[in-house]
């Protein structure tokens, strides 16, 4: 890794603090989301020549068709998994990408299974996740609409690819009491939403639109 874990410039700290007064003002509230956004390198996730622009509230490309979440985005679907906590057990995240958003997590859970259907991304993530020396992270290369069942169920799941549906095996995978957070529906019409499992079924909350790439089958 070339890029320093301090960063200078547009990738210093001071750089990072704008970027968390912007996230408050856009509505994300709990401390501890805030505190690992604004410690956690974000410019290390991406290639040299994009680093000066990692703090922007902007998704980036990362390579093979995938982008880097914008940093609201990022900090909102976690927020809303975490819901009322700051704390869960076992996390599942469904695309792994450049291992940004699976940062964030290992932060604040115990323990991430990350599944990744393109095997240098995720070789590259697991990288970058060592060089922060975050190793309460396990990896999958493998279609994420099957989800991981030898470790379900799982108190939290998050996806990072919009799918046209809420894939039965992740559904499956949740635990009673567990949260998905997840975006549904095709190019142009997409919604965040948040799927609460209960002793009799599953709540559905839509909140609001989203972009993101697509949920794909198979590997690459």
């Amino acid at each position: 890794m070339t890029l320093s874990l301090q960063g200078i410039g547009m990738t210093s700290l001071r750089t990072r603090e704008r970027m968390i007064k912007r996230l408050l003002g856009q509505g994300i509230y709990k401390e501890k989301v805030l505190e690992i956004m604004r410690d956690t390198p974000r410019h290390i996730f991406m290639d040299e020549a994009l680093a000066s622009r990692a703090y922007e509230d902007t998704a980036l490309p990362i390579g093979y068709n995938q982008t880097i979440s914008q940093p609201y985005i990022v900090a909102k679907m976690t927020e809303l998994l975490l819901r009322s906590s700051d704390h869960l057990g076992k996390v599942l995240e469904i695309g792994t990408g450049c291992g940004y958003q699976t940062a964030i997590l290992a932060q604040l859970v115990d323990k991430v299974y990350s599944i990744e259907r393109i095997l240098p991304l995720q070789r590259k993530a697991k990288s970058n996740l060592w060089d922060l020396k975050l190793k309460n992270i396990s990896y999958l290369y493998s279609d994420g609409h099957l989800g991981w069942p030898d470790y379900a169920p799982f108190d939290g799941i998050l996806a990072s690819a919009a799918a046209a549906e809420i894939p039965p095996m992740l559904l499956q995978q949740l635990a009673i009491g567990g949260v998905m957070v997840i975006p549904i529906g095709i190019s142009g019409q997409q919604t965040l939403q948040r799927v609460t499992r209960t002793t009799i079924g599953y709540d559905i909350e839509q909140l609001e639109a989203v972009t993101f790439v697509p949920f794909l089958s198979g590997k690459e």
